[in-house]
């Protein structure tokens, strides 16, 4: 799903972006109301965050002239002023939904996925994660490659899952250990090492393309490539 934040508070922006990557959403920004309406009307968004108090032109106005070509992309819209004036202002400019800041990503994901229920009908809105041929459904807890279901043990899945949401990110065995296990293991310990290599014998067996690499002296990647300078 591909989510357009209009925001110019870097901060939020940051905050916004980290945690709705987490949920597998796809986020583009815009700092500014000017190019945020210019991406919204040129790009095609599955759902528009729009804070109100915006530089060049505020998001009342963005809202309003989206609206006069889109009545279908869900906006959410973000602002600091939680009077009801406020928020009927809002929702009368062709929002759809209202948050006050500050607040919770957690909250802001599920408006999120209610608004874009909303939109398709109430259909069912995935958390699925992808790299290649490779899918993870995070709420079905499932894992497929080329569309055949591949069986993980629960470790297996969650350093799946783990390496799934942190792609092209340099991972070390001691940032895994800690998300995937949320122990204190030794630090000789070569956990890590071996149930890569489990999983790596159920993801790459019968495929030639394989994502998990080994970055020599750091850790571990996964990146959509057959190899990588520092792989192994």
């Amino acid at each position: 799903m591909a989510i357009l934040i209009i925001e110019d508070e870097p901060n939020v922006v940051s905050v916004i972006k980290r945690g709705l990557n987490e949920y597998g959403f796809e986020t583009s920004v815009a700092t500014n109301g000017l190019t945020g309406l210019q991406m919204a009307t040129e790009h095609q968004f599955d759902l528009i965050i729009l804070d109100v108090m915006l530089p060049g032109m505020d998001g009342i106005q963005v809202c309003q002239h989206i609206r006069k070509n889109n009545t279908q992309v869900p906006i959410l819209m973000l602002t600091a002023l939680d009077s009801t004036e406020n928020i009927v202002t809002g929702l009368d400019s062709g929002a759809d939904d209202y948050m006050v800041k500050p607040f919770k990503i957690m909250e802001l994901a599920a408006r999120l996925r209610t608004l874009l229920r909303r939109r398709n009908g109430d259909q069912s809105v995935k958390n699925v994660h992808r790299i290649a041929d490779i899918e993870v459904d995070t709420d079905a807890k499932t894992v497929t490659r080329n569309h055949t279901p591949l069986s993980l043990t629960p470790t297996e899945y969650r350093l799946l899952e783990y390496f799934i949401k942190n792609q092209k990110k340099v991972l070390s065995r001691i940032q895994i250990l800690e998300s995937v296990w949320d122990i204190d293991f030794n630090l000789g310990t070569n956990v890590v090492d071996v149930y890569v290599n489990y999983l790596r014998k159920k993801l790459d067996k019968d495929n030639i393309n394989r994502y998990i690499h080994t970055i020599f002296g750091m850790g571990y990647m996964m990146k959509d490539t057959e190899q990588h300078e520092n792989s192994k």
